[in-house]
């Protein structure tokens, strides 16, 4: 698998922000990949930094407009594409969501985010529902693919479900960065334990792991991209700094048989002493 993730600014223009996603899927797809990952709500700014309904007007169904253009890109450049967008599923009822679009512009689904936060700039309860659709992996041309989104990246269970279901790449589109309130340590911190997560997804499935984040500065929260792809070992393979990038990369995604010979986690769990799991707390 040939994957490129995009991390890139937005600014309070949807119909801005599409055009310029096209631009750089088309750079990505000049780059020869076969698998192109956007950031979470790539046609909007991460507008739950506040409550506002006028939001709402950013939703859009599926399939609608969003994914109509989108499923004829993924066409005409024969690539997978990764949507991550703001879905209107009846009036009343959005989900962060992401869209899997085939290289011949199907749709072969969509993943609804299971996991919503509510917490200080990330207002995200007042937009969403929770997911209904469970932790799902997409058999893609290019490899089984497991989507994931942001908040979800911090539950080890979604990445083991996801993982257990077949996923060789688990891909966590994001928007995570510093509030105006917070310091250049916070960031840091916030940033290292945002990777080591995440790299420790990869360690304990034994399979790749992307996370794509957004940049630039929206309303005081300075967005950090710092967008990486992991081994299955955990290893950085590539990353990407604070600039918008197009990061590509070749994923073998052979390697994950080996590592998982080496280091039989799944051969190993003891699945007979998990029940406490489905317990909020033991």
């Amino acid at each position: 698998m040939k994957l490129s993730v995009i991390q890139n600014s937005c600014s309070e223009n949807p119909s801005e922000n599409i055009d310029k996603a096209e631009l750089l899927v088309r750079k990505a797809a000049g780059q020869g990949c076969d698998v192109i990952a956007l950031q979470e709500l790539f046609h909007t700014t991460y507008f739950c930094r506040e409550i506002d309904q006028k939001y709402f007007e950013w939703s859009e169904p599926i399939p609608g407009k969003i994914t109509n253009r989108f499923r004829k890109l993924a066409e005409e450049l024969s690539v997978v594409l990764l949507l991550p967008m703001f879905e209107k599923k009846a009036p009343g009822v959005y989900f962060n969501t992401m869209v899997v679009i085939e290289k011949d512009g199907s749709i072969l689904g969509t993943y609804r985010k299971m996991h919503i936060p509510d917490d200080p700039g990330f207002y995200e309860k007042y937009y969403f529902s929770p997911g209904d659709k469970g932790y799902r992996v997409f058999n893609t041309s290019a490899g089984k693919i497991g989507t994931l989104i942001c908040w979800d990246q911090w539950f080890p269970e979604a990445a083991r479900l996801a993982a257990l279901d077949g996923a060789e790449i688990l891909v966590y589109p994001t928007a995570i960065g510093t509030l105006p309130e917070e310091s250049d340590t916070d960031k840091q911190e916030f940033m290292e334990a945002w990777l080591t997560i995440q790299r420790g997804h990869a360690i304990a499935n034994g399979c790749f792991v992307t996370g794509i984040n957004r940049v630039g500065v929206e309303s005081g929260t300075k967005f950090w991209g710092h967008s990486f792809v992991a081994g299955p070992f955990g290893q950085i393979l590539a990353q990407a700094g604070e600039d918008e990038e197009i990061l590509t990369i070749d994923v073998d995604l052979s390697s994950i048989e080996k590592q998982r010979q080496t280091w039989p986690f799944f051969r190993d769990r003891r699945i007979d002493s998990y029940k406490d799991i489905l317990k909020r707390f033991k």
